[in-house]
């Protein structure tokens, strides 16, 4: 785990001493990932390339908006109490909340440049996919997002995550009880499921299937639409061995309930868009 990569010269203009984090690198280069399968989609496609880095910049500008406000939403008490710090602090992102808004955003930089909405939606797919993969990476670095205790192979400690894992966090920010073995066998800081590797791997899954059948005969839109089912599904599985605070509906967490309502979208989108032309003639 490396939380900081290094640390700035304190010689640097404005910036000096300030740490380079592992989830700031990776936050960038998931940006950048996606902005190169998009080009590259893009100029399959007969548009213009470099138009995907204009949607790049304001997914970049949604994406970190909405997720912090998202943030701030399910910890308002924390906003109430400390404003100023809950706003600028570097951690407290939600991918659904970044998710929401950076669509928005998008959808009317497509229509602002006239290009075609669904086709472009099929190219993002894939984009979407490796990117959240390559995002989730910096999240395993950074010690943040990890799951329930567990005393299996794959378990990994967190000794100076973001929150570690030691059992009165665990117990008094999740309200999760850890087992009194795992604490005799591991003492304070226990072993938990690395739910962010299990995203970055069906992450990367969902990206090798998507590019794989890139070139379907399907209508426009329609692999845009199996993208939302196949991360839906795979963000509302992982969600069962995340240790969440976020439990409002029984076993459901927020994030699963948002989960179904894009599988159930994706579904219904996948099979109105499974006849018609593959390609847009002009913007939708």
């Amino acid at each position: 785990m490396y939380p900081v990569i290094f640390e700035l010269p304190n010689w640097f203009p404005f910036l000096g001493g300030a740490p380079i984090t592992s989830f700031g690198v990776f936050m960038l280069l998931s940006f950048l990932t996606g902005g190169y399968v998009l080009q590259v989609e893009m100029r399959r496609m007969g548009q213009d390339p470099e138009q995907a880095w204009d949607l790049v910049f304001w997914a970049v500008v949604g994406g970190i908006v909405g997720a912090k406000g998202y943030y701030i939403l399910l910890n308002y008490p924390l906003l109430l109490s400390d404003p100023v710090g809950s706003i600028l602090s570097r951690g407290g992102l939600v991918w659904y909340g970044g998710f929401l808004l950076a669509t928005v955003l998008v959808v009317w930089q497509i229509r602002k440049q006239r290009l075609p909405l669904r086709a472009i939606a099929d190219a993002c797919a894939p984009a979407l996919a490796l990117a959240y993969g390559v995002g989730r990476m910096g999240c395993f670095l950074v010690g943040d997002d990890w799951g329930r205790p567990t005393d299996s192979w794959v378990g990994i400690r967190f000794p100076q995550g973001a929150p570690p894992t030691r059992v009165d966090v665990i117990e008094r920010d999740f309200g999760i009880s850890v087992d009194p073995a795992l604490i005799e066998k591991y003492g304070q800081v226990v072993p938990v499921h690395p739910t962010q590797l299990y995203e970055v791997g069906l992450s990367t899954l969902i990206f090798f299937i998507l590019w794989r059948i890139r070139r379907h005969s399907n209508g426009a839109g329609w692999l845009f639409m199996l993208w939302l089912v196949l991360a839906g599904t795979e963000r509302f599985l992982v969600e069962f061995f995340r240790a969440k605070d976020d439990r409002f509906f029984g076993i459901l967490t927020l994030a699963q309930i948002i989960s179904l309502a894009i599988v159930v979208l994706g579904i219904l989108g996948t099979v109105r868009t499974s006849r018609g032309p593959s390609m847009e003639s002009g913007a939708a």
